[in-house]
C-alpha cells in the first residue's frame, strides 16, 4: 500500500484489496479499483466526506450521443438501478460516457466499508446493462 493524504484512503484501499480488487493510488486522493476476473476499472475520489466512483462505459464521437440515446439513458426502465450516466469530453470531437455513484463516508464503520462494497458492486453490475444500452454507438 502507497502513502497517502488522507488517513482514509489508506482504509479504503485495504477494505477493497481484502475484498479481492486490485487497488492502486494513481494521485491524490485517488483510487483506481479494477476487478480482476473481467478487468473492468473504476476510478474513485476521495472529496472530504464523499467518495466519488466514475466507470468509462466508451468513449465515442460526440455526435454518435444523440438525443434518442440520450433519452435511453435516462430512461427508468433502462436497465440501471443504482448508477446514473455522465457525458464528457475526451478531446477530438469525442465524449466519454461514463457511469458514477457515490457514498458519504462519516466514519470508517461497518455501515461505511458496507457502502464503499456496494458501491463498487453495483457498477460492475450495471456497467453490463451500460454497455449493452450503448452498444449500438458508432465509434
Amino acid at each position: 500500500m502507497t502513502a497517502t493524504i488522507s488517513p482514509q484512503l489508506g482504509q479504503i484501499h485495504a477494505l477493497l484489496a481484502e475484498a479481492g480488487y486490485q487497488v492502486s493510488e494513481p494521485g491524490p486522493d485517488t483510487l483506481r479499483i479494477r476487478e480482476v476476473q473481467s478487468g473492468v476499472a473504476i476510478q474513485s475520489v476521495l472529496q472530504g466526506e464523499i467518495l466519488f466512483f466514475s466507470l468509462v462505459c466508451t468513449v465515442v464521437p460526440q455526435a454518435a450521443v444523440t438525443p434518442d440515446i440520450m433519452a435511453t439513458m435516462l430512461a427508468a426502465d433502462n436497465g440501471i438501478s443504482t448508477s446514473h450516466f455522465k457525458i464528457y469530453d475526451a478531446g477530438e470531437d469525442r465524449v466519454a460516457v461514463t457511469l458514477n455513484n457515490f457514498c458519504k463516508l462519516r466514519e470508517m464503520g461497518p455501515d461505511e466499508e458496507d457502502d464503499i462494497l456496494s458501491c463498487v458492486h453495483f457498477l460492475l453490475q450495471d456497467v453490463m446493462s451500460a454497455r449493452r444500452l450503448l452498444s449500438g454507438l458508432e465509434n
